[in-house]
C-alpha cells in the first residue's frame, strides 16, 4: 500500500494531511503527485468526479510553490463557483502550517470590489471560473506574468458551459514556460482539442477507463408514462428509507416545479438552479451538506461543482440531453469508497437511450418496477416500526409524563392501540396509495418509430401567404429552448392558418409557448381547436428537417434538439 508518507511531500503538508487523516492516496492522487513533483512535462488526467482530483494537482504544487503571500504563481480554473470555494478550502486545509502561503478565490454572485482588494493586498494561488478570472484580466486587477501552473480542473464541464472564449483568453496571458495540468472526467472532442492547442508534450494519465461510470454505482431505470413521471418519482422515494440524494432536471423551469410539488407533498427538498440567488444558494447547499435537506432538485449546470461525499442515490427525473452529462450526474454519488445507486425515470420511447448509456459506461441497467400503492404504503410503516424498534428510550418524553400518558392509555387493549396509532400516523399515507394505478408501462414493438397521434391540434394565424412552409414551422418550434423536440403529429398549412397535432398533456404548454413566440416581427395567436385539419400537407414524428432525404416526407428531429431520440416537451433553461 502506497502512502502519501512515500510520494515525497514536505513535512509541514504532511502534518497537515495527518491532521485530516490522509493516510492512502486514491488511485489519481497515486499517480498524478510524483509526475508533476518530478516532471517537467504538461499533464491530462482522466479520472471520475469524486475520487481526489484536488488533492492530485494541489499538494504537489504546494510542495513547489514560493509562499511569500505576494506573487501570483498559480491559477487554478473550474467550472462553478462551489468548486472554486471549495478548492480553496481545500488548499487551505492541506498548507495549515504554511503561514505565508496566500490563496484567493474569485467567482461571480460576489461584489468584485472584495475580490479586488484581496488580490491587490497579494497572493500566491488563485482559483476561480473562467467569467470571473477573464473580467479582473480586463481590469488588468490580475496578471498572469508570473505564473509557473496552470490548473483546468473538471475541463470538460467548462467547456460544456460555454467558457472556451475565456479559457482562450485566460491562458494567452500566461508565459510559454508554465506546467499546465488538465483534470477531467471525460475525454470528450472538444477537451482534447483544448489540450492540444494550450498543451505542450503532455503525458496522460487514466483512472478507469475514458468515459467510463463510477465503478460502486448501479443503474436503474424504471418505465412510465410521459404524465406518470412524477407520481413514479414519488413512489420511488417512498420506498427508499433514508434516501439522500440529487433529483436531476433538465431545466431550470422542471427543476423549480418538481420541488414545488414535493414541498406540496411533504418532501424534504430544496430547488438548485440558475435563478437561485447565491446567498440562497448558499444557504441550501450549507443545510444539504448538513443533511438538513434530503433532497436536491437540480440542473446540470447548477449541480456542477457540488462536493457531498456520501449521497446514497442519484435520479434523472429526465435523460440529460448528451450522453457524457450522465456520466457527470451519477458520477456523484459512489464516492469515497461508498456504493451509490443511479436511478433513472423514462417512457418506452426513450428505451434506446438507455441501451446506448450502457455502452458509454460499460455497465447494464436494471429494469425495476415501480412500487404498488399498496407495496409504498407497507413499506413506509415498515421503516416505522425499524425506527420504533432501534430508538433509543432516552429520546422520548419525560418520565413524569410518560407515566401520565401510560395511566391513561392502560385502558385500551395493546393490539388496538398499536392499530389505532398506525391508522392515526399513517392514514393520510394509505388514503392516498389505496387503489391506485399501477404506473409501470409496457415495451412496446416499434415504439421507436411510433408517430404521433396529434390527438390534440393546435391552430395559429399564419400560412402560406404570410410565407409559412413545414420547415418555417420547425424553424419557429425550434427558436423557442421550451419547443425543441416537441413531438407534432398531422400538419396542415393553409393559406391563413397552420393547423397541426400535438399530444393532448402537452398541448396546453404548447400553446402557451406559441403565444409568447413572434413569426416576422408579429405576434403569434394559438389556440386548441376541435378544427378538421382537412387533407395532410405532411404528417410526422417531430420538428426537423428532411435529414438529407430526398423525395420524402421530413422526419426525425428538429436542429439543435439533440440528436434523433425521442423526447417531450422541454421547459426553459
Amino acid at each position: 500500500m502506497t502512502t502519501f508518507k512515500e510520494l515525497g511531500l514536505n513535512s509541514d503538508i504532511m502534518k497537515g494531511l495527518d491532521d485530516l487523516g490522509f493516510v492512502e492516496p486514491s488511485p489519481v492522487q497515486a499517480k498524478a503527485i510524483p509526475f508533476i513533483l518530478k516532471s517537467k512535462k504538461d499533464l491530462i488526467a482522466l479520472a471520475q468526479t469524486g475520487t481526489g482530483k484536488t488533492a492530485a494537482f494541489s499538494l504537489p504544487i504546494l510542495n513547489q510553490i514560493k509562499a511569500d503571500g505576494k506573487t501570483i504563481q498559480t491559477i487554478i480554473l473550474s467550472p462553478t463557483r462551489e468548486l472554486a470555494i471549495q478548492i480553496c478550502a481545500d488548499i487551505k486545509n492541506f498548507s495549515k502550517y504554511n503561514k505565508n502561503l496566500k490563496v484567493t478565490p474569485v467567482y461571480g454572485g460576489e461584489k468584485i470590489d472584495i475580490q479586488i482588494n484581496a488580490l491587490r493586498r497579494g497572493t500566491n494561488i488563485v482559483v476561480g471560473t473562467p467569467g470571473r478570472v477573464h473580467d479582473l484580466i480586463r481590469r488588468k486587477v490580475l496578471r498572469l506574468h508570473s505564473i509557473r501552473w496552470v490548473v483546468l480542473d473538471e475541463a470538460d464541464e467548462m467547456l460544456d458551459m460555454g467558457f472556451k472564449d475565456d479559457l482562450d483568453a485566460i491562458l494567452a496571458q500566461t508565459p510559454e514556460e508554465r506546467k499546465t495540468f488538465l483534470f477531467s472526467a471525460t475525454m470528450s472532442k472538444s477537451v482534447a482539442n483544448i489540450a492540444m492547442q494550450y498543451m505542450r508534450d503532455a503525458d496522460e494519465i487514466s483512472v478507469g477507463e475514458k468515459n467510463i461510470g463510477a465503478e460502486k454505482v448501479s443503474h436503474e431505470y424504471y418505465m412510465v408514462g410521459a404524465r406518470d413521471r412524477f407520481e413514479a418519482l414519488k413512489r420511488i422515494l417512498d420506498y427508499l428509507p433514508g434516501v439522500y440524494g440529487i433529483v436531476f432536471c433538465r431545466t431550470r423551469r422542471e427543476a423549480q416545479q418538481v420541488d414545488e410539488k414535493l414541498k406540496a407533498s411533504n418532501y424534504d427538498s430544496e430547488a438548485l438552479h440558475g435563478d437561485i440567488a447565491q446567498a440562497s444558494r448558499t444557504r441550501i447547499m450549507d443545510r444539504f451538506k448538513k443533511k438538513q435537506v434530503r433532497l436536491l432538485v437540480a440542473t446540470d449546470v447548477a449541480a456542477r461543482g457540488i462536493d457531498v461525499n456520501d449521497l446514497s442515490h442519484v435520479i434523472n427525473f429526465n435523460l440529460p440531453d448528451q450522453n457524457e452529462a450522465y456520466t457527470h450526474r451519477t458520477g456523484r454519488t459512489g464516492r469515497a469508497k461508498k456504493s451509490g445507486v443511479a436511478i433513472t425515470i423514462i417512457t418506452p420511447r426513450e428505451q434506446k437511450r438507455i441501451r446506448d448509456l450502457e455502452k458509454v459506461i460499460g455497465k447494464q441497467f436494471d429494469l425495476k418496477k415501480v412500487p404498488k400503492g399498496e407495496d409504498v404504503y407497507k413499506k413506509l410503516i415498515d421503516n416505522f416500526v425499524v425506527e420504533l424498534e432501534t430508538e433509543s428510550e432516552e429520546k422520548g418524553v419525560n418520565d413524569k409524563y410518560f407515566d401520565e400518558i401510560v395511566q391513561r392509555l392502560s385502558k385500551i387493549n395493546k393490539e388496538d392501540l398499536i392499530k389505532r396509532f398506525i391508522s392515526q400516523k399513517f392514514s393520510q399515507v394509505i388514503k392516498e396509495n389505496k387503489n391506485v394505478n399501477d404506473l409501470n408501462a409496457e415495451e412496446k414493438k416499434g415504439s421507436e418509430h411510433k408517430r404521433v397521434t396529434g390527438n390534440k391540434k393546435i391552430k395559429i394565424n399564419f400560412g402560406k401567404k404570410h410565407g409559412l412552409d413545414v420547415k418555417g414551422l420547425f424553424g419557429l418550434i425550434n427558436s423557442s429552448k421550451n419547443l425543441k423536440g416537441v413531438e407534432i403529429g398531422a400538419i396542415n398549412i393553409r393559406p391563413e392558418m397552420t393547423i397541426f397535432g400535438v399530444e393532448e398533456e402537452l398541448s396546453g404548454e404548447i400553446k402557451k409557448e406559441l403565444n409568447e413566440l413572434k413569426y416576422r416581427g408579429k405576434r403569434i395567436l394559438a389556440t386548441i381547436t376541435d378544427e378538421d385539419a382537412g387533407p395532410r400537407t405532411f404528417s410526422g414524428r417531430r420538428g426537423g428537417g428532411s435529414g438529407g432525404r430526398r423525395n420524402r416526407p421530413p422526419r426525425g428531429r428538429s436542429k439543435g434538439s439533440g440528436g434523433n431520440r425521442p423526447s417531450k416537451f422541454r421547459s426553459r433553461k
